[in-house]
């Protein structure tokens, strides 16, 4: 019988798969891997229990790259793939590969509803705002007036926020974060991994070929400090270079504004403390957006709740228990043909 046992002490490396990595060189999915690679690394994940999961497009290459089990589905149906995965064998971890437009377009439907059940899965969505595989479409998170060869004139849709959708549909943990913070992104999906129930995390990732610098108003290093706000639970929600600014209601309105600390007397206590389960809090910092505000990274929503995957199993055991207890001897044919039937004569 084979046993699958942690690796004593793992390396990022050792998660490495013997396939040629081929994406556009400098392609943010690249610093995505590495970031994966070295999360396996820390949490000790056992190469054979764990499954990565993809739909098409580029980052759906992911699992030829990763020493573990793969499977490489089709276009939105990653989602629904992992789903049965995790009811066939709730022991195995499952991740979750797709992009913006994998996941938000075809697969929107499928995505939703792996949320919404709360399926023990890691879902990592890869947002560069268009569809980089089939050469540049403009995808469901690109901003209206995106000028792509399906939109020469710029896109008339209005975006699809991948971490409101997440919010909307139920998810009991969303989080975000860029592929270029090797400290942060690491961190994000752990805590994913920790979580016992579908965890969304949005990464923006620069598609370098067919929309470049498309994040860069908040991930250069330039604006970065003053951009960004990296959340925390418990901890203010302060920002900036200076540590200057921070994040309170407005008066008057539920939505969020900055306000500049030690100007008209306004110190730390006058700002927001961050509450991952406050699913209002976390919808206000999903809406943030530059130049007004910061982006908000970080988990910006978690309130754990029982898995769909272990209720199932919880389910089927008691099924089995109960016909026991009651001598039923597990008869399909009585079963086929039990409960409400007809029959059609002449």
């Amino acid at each position: 019988m084979n046993v699958a046992v942690p690796l004593a002490a793992p390396s990022p490396k050792d998660y490495a798969s013997d396939q040629e990595v081929r994406w556009c060189p400098g392609c943010g999915d690249y610093a995505i891997l590495k970031a994966v690679e070295r999360t396996l690394a820390e949490v000790r994940a056992v190469p054979e229990k764990t499954v990565f999961v993809s739909g098409i497009g580029c980052a759906a290459r992911f699992p030829y790259y990763l020493a573990t089990y793969g499977f490489h589905g089709i276009h939105g149906r990653a989602p629904a793939i992992a789903t049965g995965i995790k009811l066939a064998n709730p022991d195995l971890d499952v991740w979750v590969v797709c992009g913006d437009g994998d996941g938000l377009s075809i697969g929107g439907n499928h995505l939703l509803h792996a949320l919404r059940r709360n399926v023990d899965l890691q879902i990592l969505l890869f947002n560069n705002e268009i569809y980089g595989l089939t050469k540049g479409q403009y995808s469901p998170t690109s901003r209206r007036g995106t000028r792509s060869p399906s939109t020469p004139m710029g896109s008339l849709e209005s975006p699809v926020s991948a971490a409101a959708f997440a919010l909307g549909s139920g998810a009991r943990f969303v989080a975000r974060s860029v592929d270029t913070l090797q400290q942060h992104l690491p961190a994000v999906l752990k805590r994913a991994y920790a979580n016992r129930g579908a965890s969304f995390v949005e990464i923006f990732q620069n598609c370098i070929v067919y929309n470049d610098g498309v994040f860069g108003a908040f991930t250069e290093r330039s604006v970065a400090a003053d951009a960004q706000i990296h959340v925390e639970h418990g901890a203010p929600l302060i920002f900036g270079r200076e540590r200057d600014k921070g994040l309170r209601l407005k008066p008057g309105a539920l939505e969020l504004e900055v306000v500049p600390l030690g100007e008209g007397g306004m110190t730390e206590a006058d700002v927001l403390v961050h509450d991952e389960a406050n699913r209002a809090l976390a919808a206000m910092l999903a809406a943030l957006e530059p130049p007004t505000h910061p982006v908000a990274l970080g988990v910006l929503y978690c309130d754990p709740a029982p898995s769909y995957d272990r209720q199932v199993a919880e389910r089927v055991a008691d099924a089995v228990t109960r016909a026991a207890e009651g001598g039923a001897q597990g008869d399909l044919n009585a079963l086929l043909r039990g409960g409400h039937t007809w029959r059609v004569e002449d």
